[in-house]
């Protein structure tokens, strides 16, 4: 539908107005139409079969790409976003007061650095979180895990040295001689 058919009026002179819709329309997600009170049940989603031609919806469901964080990690980061947040507005306040030769200049200037030590303080709290959360609760191993990869190689390396240590001795067979436990 084009700006014209949209206003009701004529792109050009030989097109014609679109006429007004005359009754009220349907009511939309219990909101009634303009006239006497409707009461309308609510409108369940139509399935994809019933949706009609040309149908796009707002958004489209997919799966997070990530596994949410645990909550005390998530914690110390939203902490920490927000202590550096604050650090940066107080720097760029010391800035401006330089700027204006204000006296609270130098106040903002200690803030600023006051800051910067506690921001560093909350990053480096968010990693030791993890950390810590990681060593209690285990790790989701990947397979495209390097570790993985590694111990694969090493139990490789280890089968391969016995095999070639009991290929050197031979195997055990029926001979006869000293140490033989019992008689063929």
């Amino acid at each position: 539908m084009g700006t014209a058919e949209r206003s009701g009026t004529p792109a050009d002179e030989g097109a014609t107005e679109v006429a007004a819709p005359a009754a009220p329309q349907a009511p939309v997600r219990d909101i009634p139409a303009a006239g006497p009170e409707v009461r309308a049940e609510p409108r369940a989603e139509p399935r994809a079969d019933e949706r009609p031609p040309g149908y796009r919806p707002l958004w489209r469901e997919e799966p997070a790409r990530r596994r949410r964080l645990p909550d005390p990690v998530r914690t110390a980061a939203v902490r920490a976003v927000l202590v550096v947040a604050v650090t940066l507005i107080m720097a760029m306040v010391a800035f401006l007061c330089t700027l204006a030769e204000s006296w609270l200049a130098f106040p903002m200037v200690l803030g600023s650095v006051a800051g910067t030590v506690v921001a560093t303080w909350g990053v480096l709290d968010v990693w030791v979180t993890r950390q810590v959360w990681n060593q209690r609760h285990g790790v989701v191993s990947v397979p495209s895990s390097t570790a993985r990869a590694m111990r694969r190689e090493r139990r490789r390396a280890r089968r391969q040295a016995r095999a070639a240590e009991r290929g050197g001795q031979g195997r055990i067979g029926r001979r006869g001689g000293a140490g033989q436990l019992s008689h063929p």
